[in-house]
């Protein structure tokens, strides 16, 4: 393979910066695979199926010794494992050491969310019930997150679309933020030609701009003692340790710490007093991240509920029929804890005490996702949805049917699934593994076929 042509002036700000090990990694160096499997849905223990090894600072995290053609296996239909960038998952590994002492569910945003995969790896870090809200701006990149945070099957999450300044009015809502933001690409260049090609300091100043504009934007949303994990993909001090300091002495920030196992390789910050990790390149098996973690001062206060609280947007439907029946297909260990309610035609349920905060967030942002969505009215009928399908811990209220592999990815393509003569008439189940896959309704001499047509795979296997 031919090397790649990095930019001279790139080449020289990484002589400057001290990092000219990177060159020979950059220019001739090829990304791995690697993936990270779903907690709640696998069992411990649980290997992939190709040949792999552990990714050393993430647990469900492995490197692949290949790339397999990912679209053709219905497990990553299912939510069962997110194909990610191992440095990435770093941040799995920040998550549970700084909530490690929380002694219930906490509020997490993740600001710039899409695709999915550090929200996912955070969602598995964090104590059970705890409320993520996943944002995005671009609306494409948010209908991705939205379909990757529905297949993780995590009941309380919410995904929403906006720009950051919505959050300057949700003061003091998050114990956890994270704010993995746009930046240069640098740490991308192997795997990206684009980050290569548009690489200029000019880039880089536009990108530290951006940057501050989005932390200023969330500051005001931390709780006081609440951290903010700052992360991008690049290696410039600019977009790293200068804008660390920056958040440190104007915010009023502190430094925290994250145990490392020296082993991993993980660089030190560059000419710097805070405590930031560099993932290199020919260091790390995996691409160029850059994470810190800064906590606001102060001591979390206690919230005030607000007399004067604003009406939530949209417009909200009279109770229907099919909401009791709705509640009826949660599992039982959610029945609960989980508030039930219709929304124009949609029923969903979302966790009890996280409904004052999903109301604040409703008046702010657009929200594309919120708990589980349960179903669909259309007329007489409530049609369920893939949320409901791809729930953990699934639902139990319907007839299933198992699939072969050929069937799954024929289902999942959008083909009819043909069903025994003696299965019930109605909504069925299908399954993969014992896994639910979707839903399909059986009319007695067919079935109709669930699947979200946007999520249907639209190339053939070979």
């Amino acid at each position: 393979m031919a090397l790649r042509q990095l930019p001279e002036e790139f080449l020289t700000m990484l002589s400057e910066t001290g990092l000219e090990e990177l060159q020979t990694a950059l220019a001739e160096g090829e990304p791995c695979t690697s993936l990270r499997l779903n907690r709640r849905k696998t069992a411990p223990g649980t290997q992939p199926a190709w040949a792999a090894t552990a990714v050393p600072w993430c647990d469900g995290g492995f490197y692949l010794d290949r790339r397999p053609r990912f679209t053709f296996d219905p497990m990553l239909h299912q939510g069962c494992y997110y194909v990610q960038e191992a440095s990435s998952m770093f941040h799995s590994h920040v998550v549970r050491q700084l909530t490690a002492g929380a002694s219930g569910p906490l509020r997490v945003l993740d600001s710039c969310a899409a695709p999915g995969g550090k929200t996912t790896a955070v969602i598995d870090s964090l104590p059970d019930g705890s409320l993520m809200v996943a944002n995005e701006y671009v609306p494409s990149r948010a209908a991705i997150l939205r379909e990757n945070i529905i297949k993780w099957g995590y009941p309380s999450a919410v995904v929403t679309r906006g720009d950051t300044a919505a959050f300057r009015h949700l003061k003091d809502s998050f114990d956890l933020i994270i704010a993995d933001v746009p930046c240069s690409g640098e740490g991308m260049m192997r795997k990206d030609e684009d980050a290569v090609s548009q690489w200029s300091r000019g880039l880089i100043r536009e990108c530290a701009e951006r940057q501050w504009e989005i932390v200023g934007n969330l500051w005001p949303a931390l709780k006081p003692g609440g951290c903010l994990i700052y992360s991008t993909c690049t290696f410039n001090r600019t977009e790293n340790e200068e804008m660390v300091g920056r958040i440190i002495s104007e915010l009023g920030g502190e430094s925290v710490g994250i145990d490392i196992n020296p082993d991993w390789g993980i660089a030190p910050g560059i000419d710097t007093s805070a405590r930031c990790y560099r993932f290199l390149p020919g260091r790390v098996r995996g691409e160029g991240l850059f994470v810190a973690v800064i906590r606001k001062s102060g001591e979390p206060r206690p919230e005030k509920s607000s007399s004067k609280a604003k009406k939530d947007k949209g417009k909200k439907s009279k109770p229907i029929p099919q909401l009791a029946e709705a509640a009826s297909w949660l599992p039982d260990g959610l029945k609960e804890d989980f508030e039930v309610y219709a929304e124009d035609d949609r029923i969903s349920a979302f966790p009890a005490i996280h409904v004052p905060m999903l109301k604040k967030i409703k008046n702010e942002l657009d929200v594309i996702h919120e708990g589980i969505l349960i179903g669909t009215v259309k007329g007489k009928d409530l049609i369920p949805s893939q949320s409901l399908a791809m729930l953990t811990p699934s639902t139990d209220r319907f007839p299933t049917h198992g699939l072969s592999e050929d069937e799954a990815i024929a289902y999942l393509s959008g083909d009819a699934v043909i069903l025994p003569s003696d299965m019930p008439r109605g909504y069925v189940m299908l399954t993969y593994l014992d896994r639910p896959l979707g839903f399909v309704k059986n009319i007695g001499n067919r079935s109709n076929n669930l699947y979200p047509s946007p999520w249907r795979i639209k190339t053939k296997p070979n």
